[in-house]
């Protein structure tokens, strides 16, 4: 989905007559996720003078290790997806469209909180994201933390977590990870019968590709369908219209990122520097007005203000939810 949104920014502003010109070109790169082979193709953007700007990374532990060399090599980069903590300030080459989970943590414990519960068990995939992610919960919880547990994204078997849940008795359960490994908690839930609300953070946004296990469940996200604004819902039209698919927030970060990108370089030109410069500058007033809220960005490169908000899944969409809103699964 982060490749569909780059993929169409870059169609209409090739579509609009390109970037002072000039027809912008990607040059598509699968980092798997890893840190190394991330840093590896890093060098390769880095060495390349015809590379003005990345888009991505879209892991945080991917991003995390790209950064570093993003910052020996002064090459402006926009990360759509990656939440890890461990971003925010890494270099002043790097900045990110979504909120750190620093902050999105926040988000989410407050509205567990809002909604009564306080017995929650946290689960975690370990690694930046997941550690950062629930660390952060963790710390804004206002109730009690009954367990709090590292699992691999490659999870197959939540028997124990759930059996032990049955004799805990967390009134929510919050899952830090990706669509794979919560989709095999949610079915174990299930299968047991166990009832409390269950929360993940963005990196759940693909788990309505199973409708049936995904329901009930609330999801922080950056961006939803049910957005009123116009600029919103034509995306959302044109991108049905070009992939048959519904857009999620992978899709729109990664559609802001690569707006914002070639708008840097229309306004700087093919210049590594003064697209940096361009982007660290940008106020209220030059702000980029996407997909996913006002974006700008503070000294340590993360976006100023924040668009993260909680969701309820429904039918396979998501559904805004207020604080306090929504009980039971």
């Amino acid at each position: 989905m982060n490749k569909k949104g780059i993929e169409m920014a870059i169609a209409e502003v090739n579509d609009s007559g390109g970037v002072r010109g000039k027809r912008l070109e990607l040059d598509e790169r699968d980092d798997g996720a890893d840190g190394g082979k991330a840093a590896g193709i890093a060098q390769d953007f880095v060495a390349n003078p015809g590379v003005v700007g990345v888009i991505g990374h879209v892991t945080s532990g991917a991003m995390v290790a790209a950064a570093k060399v993003y910052d020996a090599g002064r090459l402006p980069a926009i990360a759509t997806s990656a939440t890890s903590p461990e971003l925010t300030g890494i270099s002043p080459w790097v900045f990110r469209v979504i909120t750190s989970d620093s902050s999105n943590g926040i988000t989410i414990a407050h509205f567990a909180s809002a909604m009564g519960r306080k017995r929650a068990a946290v689960l975690y995939e370990n690694d930046a994201y997941g550690r950062g992610l629930a660390a952060s919960f963790r710390r804004s919880f206002a109730g009690q933390i009954v367990s709090n547990d590292p699992i691999s994204a490659t999870l197959t078997n939540a028997e124990p977590y759930i059996a032990y849940y049955k004799s805990r008795s967390p009134d929510v359960v919050f899952v830090v990870g990706t669509e794979n490994s919560g989709l095999v908690v949610l079915h174990e839930a299930k299968r047991e019968h166990f009832t409390s609300d269950f929360l993940g953070g963005d990196g759940w946004t693909g788990i309505v590709t199973d409708t049936a296990m995904s329901e009930g469940a609330y999801v922080g996200t950056a961006f939803t369908v049910q957005d009123p604004r116009p600029e919103v819902q034509r995306f959302v039209s044109d991108f049905r219209a070009r992939y048959h698919v519904t857009p999620d927030a992978y899709a729109a970060l990664g559609y802001d990122a690569a707006r914002m990108m070639a708008r840097a370089i229309q306004q700087a030109g093919p210049n590594r520097a003064g697209i940096r410069e361009y982007l660290a500058s940008l106020t209220d007033e030059t702000a980029y007005h996407g997909i996913t809220g006002v974006l700008r960005f503070g000294p340590d490169g993360d976006p100023v203000t924040s668009a993260y908000r909680m969701t309820r899944v429904h039918r396979g969409e998501f559904d805004l939810v207020a604080p306090g809103a929504g009980s039971g699964q």
